[in-house]
């Protein structure tokens, strides 16, 4: 195909393209061209020289943008003539390693087709084999010492190829060509099984789906840490295992064998399946079956919820022992609760031996652990809701627009928030968001927080040289962040923490990515629980204008009692009590959720006054879920509200999104959010009688129309929610169904609008300061 005189041309692709089978797929069209030259990994992505005519190269180049292979995602290309070169037919050429690394890190990648059939067939040399991988799967960020992505700077070095491996990583036309995780059972990675005193336990694999179908509970190392599992039809099991984990209620996630066996549970509908077989394969909440075909025992999975988390096995050993148990399996992160997943052998056999009856290990090491991602669809308008973002999608982030010139030059990390924590890293025009990494207020969580950034530091080779920190000043990411720049001898910049918020969903749907120009304006519909504003008050109901130019704040919920600190989101029935107060209205049973001396010292701190105020969403969600019997206290996060979600989907699953008006509201004071109005019209409905569901369903509708009556006010047809209370799919729904088409909607695409945005919110406001925060 080469025709005309030749020249020497240098490409240069940056984007993920380590780590994906970059390089076999040009050798093959090197090959498929007559081309002679080589290709690398570097520092800096993949550079491909070769000689070529002016047309062929220009061919070539694009032959390589449209058929890259389907896990790469390329984000820069540069084709530019060199001297002439003599080659001798075309070359994979060992990495250069000596340039400080300007790539973006790949993700791990859930087994492909191919290997998953191999792993099943008898006269396979893989059969059975619970680490088989190829080009297109298997772990890539969670196994890197180093950059560029090479077998030596992963956890794989240790496992020396046999002559049969080392046939297959050569051979062009295998797809276990270059495939750095490339093993079998004769030179790979060996299981071992021990019981809780640490004996060994013969055959571990059969050992292990055997213990799981009598009832036992299992440790078993995973790609990213370790995952307890147990026999979810067994009631035994499942009890054993949330008393021992001390998790009362929080619900499970599920690992079924296959679509078919889940359909027999769930249902599924298309875009949760497709999400089910991606290459990230996420956790995925789905619909319960009335009856389950497999005896799921549901009320002990997800109590008093009507979806389940349920996951495909991305992993070989996960896929080996889900179709030997034949029967779903709990699934959840290996860790004591409040602390992050365990993946070091040794601390899971100190932790985790107290809990599981055996623990399932193997001997390569994890070198960056990570919790299995989640997301869920709103039921009607089929939004896509990131509830966390973790292994299969950190940490890559593609923001649509690559910084050039000075704006490359810039090395900006951004500490993030407390609860949902995750941090954010803006380096040589290439944007990191690191991995769910748990909340803050534990203290293993702090040393995984710590341990996760200096990893980063390690694989980059690089220190930044701003830093961007969360305005509370005793979060422990604010602090760490002011510590660093004080080591690091940076500049450190507050946000607030709501504008954050704001700013990544603006970021994640094209503003503030780029210059700024002007824009129509736009409201943020900024909901959660908790963030320190800037009058050192208590936010979480916020409503901000970005016209861009200015983001000011330009409404808010009418704030209430901040009563008792973090003992308030644990025990709703304290925001129920605030409410009251707000409310002038209190129900006659309120006072049966307190002792008497509860209820006394509690009615003397509200009299006493003095207390911080609050604006939440979140609070206000917890509040009139106590008022309506639904939680008093909860043993997990976000809890309260769930069961208020579930209220109202009950209703509106009979009824219909369009069946019930809102609560009839007075806003002729402009700036407030009537809380306490609401709250009036919920006790007025509960004391007439009316059903819990349908109270919780207008208590939602009524939310939506209130942003309606903000977004006139303040003369914006463009709205964007941001914060915890948007993980709420009916609402979202709600919103979608009543705003649309009067406004224009925008969600966040590939982050969660709950706390773990928050690191790449202060990261796009540092980058644009000429936006006035008012």
């Amino acid at each position: 195909m080469v025709k005309g005189t030749e020249h020497t041309y240098h490409l240069h692709i940056t984007g993920q393209v380590q780590g994906v089978g970059f390089r076999p797929f040009v050798w093959r069209l090197a090959q498929a061209y007559g081309l002679s030259g080589w290709v690398n990994n570097t520092t800096d992505g993949v550079h491909v020289v070769f000689n070529a005519g002016v047309r062929t190269a220009e061919d070539f180049g694009q032959a390589i943008l449209g058929q890259a292979p389907p896990l790469s995602r390329i984000t820069g290309y540069r084709l530019e003539a060199l001297a002439r070169q003599a080659f001798e037919g075309f070359q994979i050429v060992h990495s250069a390693t000596a340039a400080l690394p300007d790539l973006l890190l790949t993700p791990d990648f859930a087994l492909c087709p191919e290997c998953r059939q191999e792993l099943h067939q008898a006269a396979n040399r893989r059969f059975g084999y619970a680490f088989t991988t190829c080009i297109h799967c298997g772990p890539r960020f969670s196994i890197a010492t180093g950059l560029p992505y090479d077998r030596e700077r992963t956890t794989m070095a240790r496992f020396e190829q046999c002559p049969e491996c080392l046939a297959e990583y050569n051979d062009p036309a295998d797809r276990r060509y270059f495939s750095q995780t490339n093993s079998c059972p004769v030179c790979g990675i060996q299981l071992r099984l021990t019981d809780a005193a640490g004996m060994d336990i013969a055959d571990p694999l059969d050992s292990a789906i055997n213990g799981l179908c009598a009832g036992k509970i299992l440790a078993v190392k995973g790609i990213g840490g370790y995952l307890l599992m147990c026999d979810a039809t067994n009631a035994g099991a499942l009890q054993n295992l949330r008393a021992r984990k001390r998790r009362p209620d929080k619900p499970f996630a599920l690992l079924y064998a296959d679509l078919e066996q889940l359909d027999g549970d769930a249902l599924p509908g298309a875009a949760e399946k497709e999400w089910l077989l991606r290459f990230e394969a996420p956790i995925v909440l789905v619909q319960q079956r009335g009856k389950p075909a497999s005896g799921l025992c549901s009320t002990l999975v997800a109590p008093g919820l009507a979806e389940i988390g349920v996951m495909l096995p991305y992993a070989p050993l996960l896929d080996l022992i889900a179709r030997g148990a034949g029967r779903p399996l709990v699934a959840t992160s290996g860790n004591l609760s409040g602390s992050p997943i365990i993946y070091d052998d040794q601390a899971a056999r100190r932790l985790l031996s107290p809990i599981a009856d055996a623990i399932l290990s193997h001997n390569r090491d994890i070198a960056l652990p990570q919790d299995d991602s989640v997301l869920r669809f709103s039921p009607r308008h089929r939004q896509k809701i990131v509830l966390r973002r973790s292994r299969g999608f950190a940490p890559t982030f593609f923001s649509g627009v690559q910084p050039t010139g000075p704006g490359k030059a810039r090395s900006v990390l951004a500490l993030g928030a407390t609860l949902k924590s995750a941090f954010a890293w803006q380096h040589l025009g290439n944007l990191y968001v690191s991995q769910y990494l748990g909340d803050l207020e534990s203290y293993d969580t702090q040393e995984a927080f710590e341990r996760t950034l200096q990893h980063f530091l390690r694989l980059l080779r690089a220190t930044p040289r701003e830093i961007v920190v969360d305005k509370h000043p005793d979060y422990f990411s604010t602090q760490l962040g002011k510590r660093l720049a004080a080591d690091w001898q940076t500049p450190v910049l507050e946000v607030q923490h709501h504008r954050a918020h704001f700013a990544a969903v603006l970021a994640e749907n094209g503003y503030l990515v780029g210059p700024i120009t002007t824009v129509p304006p736009v409201l943020g519909v900024i909901w959660d629980g908790t963030g320190f504003g800037d009058d050192g008050q208590v936010w979480g109901g916020e409503f901000f204008r970005f016209d861009g130019q200015a983001m000011e704040r330009a409404g808010y919920f009418e704030a209430f009692d901040f009563l008792l600190g973090d003992k308030m989101p644990r025990e709703p029935r304290l925001s129920a009590l605030s409410l009251s107060g707000l409310s002038g209205i209190t129900p006659d049973d309120l006072e049966a959720k307190f002792s008497p001396q509860e209820w006394a010292l509690y009615q003397k701190i509200l009299a006493r006054g003095g207390l911080l105020r609050t604006t939440s969403v979140g609070r206000l969600f917890d509040g009139v879920a106590a008022l309506l019997g639904l939680a008093h206290r909860v043993s997990y996060e976000g809890q309260a509200a769930m069961l208020l979600e579930q209220a109202a989907g009950r209703y509106y699953r009979q009824e219909g999104l369009e069946a019930l008006p809102a609560y009839p509201l007075d806003t002729a004071g402009g700036i407030l959010a009537p809380t306490g109005e609401l709250v009036r019209q919920v006790a007025a409905d509960r004391a007439a009688g009316s059903s819990r569901e349908k109270i919780a369903a207008r208590f939602h509708r009524t939310l939506v129309e209130m942003i309606r009556q903000q977004a006139r006010l303040h003369d914006c047809r463009v709205l964007a929610f941001s914060g915890g209370v948007w993980q709420n799919a009916l609402l979202v729904d709600l919103a979608i169904t009543h705003l649309r088409p009067e406004f224009e909607l925008l969600f966040h695409r590939q982050l969660s609008p709950n706390d773990e945005c928050i690191a790449y919110g202060q990261l796009m406001l540092s980058k644009s300061a000429e936006v006035a925060l008012r």
